[in-house]
């Protein structure tokens, strides 16, 4: 999958950040078709929902180059998220999950219910640190605190402040 999968075997988590261009027509106001697919995209990729998702549809009078849908569904391993912006035909999808999921699984999904022209990810692995038993390598070490109160010198000429 990834090197640094290949190699440590474990991460937090894992986030796939999928960008959807021309969309078919009228999928990016549709508020059924959206909540099947975070309802469709949960049991596809193997996760568990916390609750059933929440869609929302912007307010296209007060922003109408925001008009769409925002929505998502929380999940135990983390959630999806989808954004669709209706006036480009323009869809964001965010898959986060601690545990590895299948990538093809989840554009597969997107490509079966919005059929986009293009579409470009990117995979970030998250909380590379996260399981590492060496807990030194976010330690910061001081070698002698200074308690006393730092002396402020106003110059109101320059509207500048110094510390000593």
């Amino acid at each position: 999958m990834n090197n640094f999968h290949a190699q440590n075997n474990q991460a937090f988590g894992y986030q796939l950040l999928l960008d959807l261009y021309g969309c078919r027509e009228g999928v990016c106001d549709d508020l059924t078709l959206c909540y099947q697919f975070l309802d469709d995209a949960v049991a596809t990729l193997g996760m568990e929902k916390q609750s059933p998702p929440n869609i929302f549809r912007s307010d296209e009078v007060r922003f109408p180059d925001k008009a769409g849908l925002s929505g998502w569904v929380p999940l135990i391993e983390s959630s999806i998220v989808i954004h669709t912006l209706t006036p480009k035909n323009f869809i964001s999808i965010d898959v986060y999950c601690c545990r590895n999921f299948d990538v093809q699984k989840a554009k597969q999904k997107c490509h079966q219910y919005f059929a986009p022209e293009r579409m470009d990810e990117q995979f970030i692995v998250r909380g590379i640190d996260y399981y590492r038993s060496d807990t030194n390598y976010h330690t910061l070490v001081v070698d002698r605190a200074d308690t006393r109160a730092p002396e402020i010198t106003i110059n109101p000429k320059k509207d500048q402040f110094t510390l000593h």
